[in-house]
C-alpha cells in the first residue's frame, strides 16, 4: 500500500510534494475537432473504460488531461485533468481545495427549469449559505425516519419476494429490474412522505416511469443508448449536440412534485419553519433527494448487489446464510440495527459491491487555487480553475492497493480488511468519513449502507440460494432470478 495514503480527505496534495513534480501528460487536441473526437471515441471507438484504460497506457500515468463529453455545441469547456487511482482521487473530497457549484454532471448542467428554477442541494458548493440549510433538512428529515428504515423496507421487500416467487412460478423466470425498482419507489416514497404512492392519484404505480422521463433530457448528453455503430452518427448528433428543454417533461415533473407537495406537507412545513427554507424550494429538493439521489442510487444499486452476490454461488450463500442466521437467531428472531451491525461478512459483502462498482462513477470539482495532487508516481500541479474528473470504478479497483481489484471477494473488508475501507469512495467521500454540512458526502449514506443489509438478510432469511442470468447494457445490469431454493 502506498506510502503516501492516509485517512485525511486531502491527502493527495501536498506542499512541498514528497514526489518529484511532473507535468501533467495529454492534450485537448484542436479547438472543437479534438472533443469531438474524444467523445467519439468515450461513447462508440473505445468505450468509457477502454477510453479511461488507453490513455492510462499511452501516458503511463493515471493523472492526464483530456475532454470528456459532451462538448460542442452543449459545453464550452470539456477540458478535464482526470485522476484515476485511489491516492489521487480523494482530492475531490476536499472542500477547501476544490469547488463543488454546479459540477454534479460534469462539464455542462441541466437547466434549472427541471428543478422549479432552484439550484438544488446537489449542485450548491458547501460555501454557499443554502447548503447548510438544506443538508440539515435532510439530515433531520432522515434523523425523524429512523425507526421506520427497517420493518418498512422489510414490508416492500417482503411483496418483492412473492412476486419473484410468483413469477418464476408461471415462467420460469423472474425479472430482478422490475421489481426491485417498483419496490424502490414505494419504499422512498412512502419513508419521506409517510403514504404509499399508490394514494396519491397524481402518481400511482407510475412512479419509477414518470422519474426515468423526467431525468431523460437532463441526462442524454452523458449516456449512450447502445445502438448499433451505424447509427452512432445519429444517436450522437441526437443525444450529445444540443439539450432538450424542460417543457418536453414538464407534465411529468409536474405529476411528481404535486404528489411530494401534497402526502409531505408536515415535512415542507418542517423546512419552512425550522430551516428557513421556502415551500416551494423545499419541496423541489425532496423531489430531487428522493427521485435522483435515492430512488435512483437504489436503481442502480440493488441489481448490482444482487448480481454479484448471485453470481457467487453456493461459497459465498453458505457462509452468509450461516452468519445472518445465527446473528439473527441470537437476537430472538429479531433484525435490529444491532444485529446489522454483528453481520461482518455481510457488510463486507455489500462494501465490496460499492468498492467494484460505484453506484455513481463520476466526481467532479473545480481548483479553487493552485494545488499539487499526488498519484502513486509522481505529483503535479493543477492550476486555479481548472476542472478535475475523477473516474470511482478506476480509484476503487487500485491494483497498488486491492489485491485482485477486478474480482468480487465477499470477505475483502472482513478483520484487518477494515483498513482498506478509506479507499471505499462510493458516497462522494470515504467509507470511513461521516456527511456533514461541511462535505459533499451523500446525506443518506447510511441509510443507503442499511438497505443494503437489509436487502441480503431478508434474502438469505428466506432463501438458502439462488442462480441468476446477468446481462449488461448501457443502462447497466440486468438481472433474472432463475432459481430460488426456499430455506431447508
Amino acid at each position: 500500500m502506498s506510502s503516501s495514503s492516509s485517512s485525511s480527505p486531502s491527502d493527495s496534495s501536498s506542499s512541498p510534494p514528497k514526489l518529484s513534480l511532473k507535468p501533467i501528460p495529454g492534450d485537448y487536441g484542436l479547438p472543437f475537432f479534438g472533443p469531438i473526437k474524444d467523445r467519439y471515441n468515450y461513447f462508440y471507438n473505445q468505450g468509457r473504460d477502454e477510453f479511461f484504460k488507453t490513455r492510462i497506457q499511452n501516458y503511463n500515468s493515471t493523472v492526464f488531461r483530456t475532454n470528456l463529453p459532451p462538448g460542442p455545441f452543449i459545453t464550452s469547456n470539456p477540458k478535464v485533468i482526470a485522476v484515476l487511482d485511489a491516492v489521487s482521487f480523494p482530492i475531490l473530497f476536499d472542500t477547501s481545495k476544490v469547488e463543488k457549484r454546479d459540477v454534479l454532471t460534469g462539464t455542462y448542467m441541466a437547466s434549472t427549469d427541471f428543478t422549479g428554477g432552484y439550484r438544488v442541494c446537489s449542485y450548491l458548493d458547501p460555501s454557499e449559505p443554502n447548503h447548510a440549510a438544506l443538508k440539515r433538512f435532510f439530515f433531520s428529515l432522515l434523523a425523524s425516519r429512523h425507526h421506520k428504515f427497517i420493518p418498512l423496507f422489510q414490508s416492500h421487500l417482503s411483496d418483492v419476494f412473492l412476486n419473484m416467487e410468483a413469477q418464476i412460478s408461471k415462467d420460469g423466470k423472474a425479472d430482478f429490474n422490475t421489481l426491485s425498482n417498483e419496490m424502490s419507489f414505494k419504499f422512498v416514497f412512502s419513508l419521506f412522505c409517510g403514504q404509499t404512492p399508490s394514494t396519491n392519484t397524481s402518481v400511482g404505480s407510475k412512479g419509477p416511469d414518470l422519474v426515468a422521463q423526467w431525468l431523460a433530457p437532463q441526462l442524454a448528453p452523458q449516456i449512450t443508448l447502445g445502438w448499433p455503430k451505424v447509427l452512432s452518427f445519429a444517436e450522437d448528433f441526437l443525444l450529445h449536440t444540443f439539450t432538450y428543454p424542460a417543457f418536453l417533461v414538464k407534465s411529468t415533473y409536474k405529476k411528481l412534485y404535486d404528489a411530494f407537495y401534497e402526502s409531505a406537507a408536515a415535512v415542507l412545513e418542517e423546512a419552512e419553519g425550522s430551516f428557513g427554507i421556502p415551500r416551494d424550494e423545499a419541496c423541489h429538493n425532496l423531489v430531487f433527494l428522493a427521485c435522483l439521489n435515492a430512488f435512483g442510487g437504489m436503481k442502480n444499486l440493488f441489481p448490482d448487489l444482487i448480481k454479484w452476490v448471485g453470481s457467487a454461488g453456493e461459497d459465498l450463500h453458505r457462509p452468509l446464510r450461516n452468519e445472518i442466521r445465527a446473528v439473527v437467531k441470537e437476537n430472538d428472531g429479531n433484525v435490529t440495527f444491532s444485529a446489522l451491525d454483528k453481520m461482518t461478512l455481510t457488510k463486507s459483502v455489500v462494501y465490496e459491491a460499492l468498492r467494484i462498482e460505484p453506484p455513481v462513477p463520476f466526481q467532479y470539482g473545480k481548483a479553487k487555487e493552485d494545488i499539487v495532487i499526488q498519484s502513486h508516481d509522481a505529483a503535479f500541479e493543477i492550476k486555479r480553475g481548472e476542472m478535475i474528473c475523477g473516474y470511482q470504478p478506476f480509484a476503487t479497483n487500485d491494483p497498488k492497493i486491492f489485491e485482485n481489484p477486478e474480482e468480487f471477494v465477499g470477505h475483502r473488508f472482513v478483520g484487518e480488511g477494515e483498513k482498506l475501507l478509506k479507499y471505499v469512495y462510493w458516497s462522494n467521500g470515504r467509507e470511513t468519513d461521516d456527511s456533514t454540512v461541511e462535505n459533499k458526502q451523500c446525506a443518506g449514506k447510511d441509510l443507503v449502507l442499511l438497505v443494503s443489509r437489509l436487502m441480503l438478510v431478508e434474502f438469505f432469511l428466506r432463501y438458502d440460494t439462488c442462480t441468476v442470468d446477468v446481462t449488461t447494457g448501457s443502462s447497466g445490469s440486468s438481472v433474472t432470478f432463475k432459481t430460488l431454493t426456499k430455506a431447508s
